[in-house]
């Protein structure tokens, strides 16, 4: 009876070490745990960045064999509330933090809670201020040049008014009349698209004249409303309407088919971003152009700098600009060019 114990106890232990010794030959895959804090997720660019970070991330979890835990929090537009999310994410030992900041001048806070925490930082789409970035080694950006979106901004208008000035001056004085729907005040994008996309036209020596000028804080909603204001009380005719992104521009065209403007007779909308939804306005002919901020671009630039992040490595020298930045360009589009960026 004691030899059949042996045998059995025998058996047992070298099962339990042939289990135990198939289950050690494969290796759990690495885990990266990433924390992104978005600004406002409504945002409609913002809320495409998301969704393409999210997809990506299911692809590269494919190609490269890890499992990625990717966390998406929405600060509603508070820098508060967001402070806390980043706080959250650094508690859940996060590898890599990702910020859409509500503020850029709170990013030396966020900055420093990340530094001390030992977890690299990524800004992106809203640009801190160059001395918080360079407070740590570690904090990048990744984004595009705002400078560059006002001036193709400019351009595309300054195209029209070269080949087709008599549609375009409908008061037929030859100063071209334009109304600015801004984004958030204060904000660099707001800013630099303001300032160049005018400037594009006046380096041009095409006469300008400012009717009105209002934000409408990046939203739709606020845009229609400053929209109808202006086609009430203004004058003149409106020929030209900036707007700092493709959202507001969208505003704008509500404010002229509720105002019962036909599309020809609308004035010429152009905004910044070439979202799904502004490009279906620009194959309707109510959008006349805008500018592609690279969504998808901007999520691939920022998916990379993670893994290199998380894994330690240096960060390529070719991918980084000044230590900090990664850029994207901004394209013009046109009725020329739509084709290639509708889905």
């Amino acid at each position: 009876m004691g030899k059949r114990r042996g045998r059995i106890a025998l058996l047992l232990a070298l099962f339990l070490a042939l289990a135990l010794s198939a289950c050690g030959g494969e290796e759990e895959p690495r885990t990266i745990r990433v924390g992104v804090a978005l600004y406002l997720q409504d945002d409609t660019f913002i809320s495409t960045i998301a969704q393409h970070l999210q997809q990506m991330v299911m692809e590269e979890e494919q190609a490269r064999g890890v499992k990625i835990n990717l966390s998406i929090a929405d600060g509603r537009g508070n820098q508060s509330v967001q402070n806390e999310q980043v706080d959250r994410f650094l508690d859940r030992d996060c590898d890599v933090i990702c910020v859409n900041i509500v503020d850029r001048t709170a990013a030396a806070v966020l900055i420093d809670k990340a530094q001390a925490a030992g977890v690299p930082i990524i800004f992106f789409n809203r640009e801190p201020v160059e001395e918080d970035l360079n407070r740590w080694e570690r904090a990048y950006y990744v984004g595009s040049r705002a400078d560059r979106a006002g001036r193709l901004q400019g351009e595309l208008v300054l195209d029209a008014w070269r080949f087709s000035q008599e549609e375009l001056d409908r008061s037929g004085d030859g100063v071209l009349q334009y109304v600015m729907l801004e984004g958030e005040p204060g904000h660099q994008d707001t800013l630099m698209r303001t300032e160049y996309s005018v400037r594009a036209l006046v380096s041009a020596g095409v006469p300008v004249e400012k009717l009105a000028n209002n934000s409408a804080d990046w939203q739709r909603g606020q845009a229609k409303m400053r929209m109808q204001q202006w086609l009430d009380e203004l004058e003149g005719p409106i020929e030209v309407v900036f707007a700092n992104n493709d959202d507001m521009a969208l505003g704008a065209i509500d404010a002229c088919l509720e105002d019962g403007i036909p599309p020809e007779e609308m004035p010429f909308i152009v905004g910044v971003d070439a979202t799904p939804p502004a490009l279906a306005a620009m194959a309707e002919g109510t959008l006349k152009g805008t500018v592609q901020n690279d969504a998808r671009g901007q999520a691939e630039r920022i998916l990379e700098l993670c893994f290199d992040l998380a894994s330690g490595a240096e960060p390529s020298p070719e991918k980084i600009t000044d230590g900090h930045y990664v850029w994207l360009w901004y394209t013009a589009v046109t009725s020329e060019n739509l084709a290639e960026f509708l889905p």
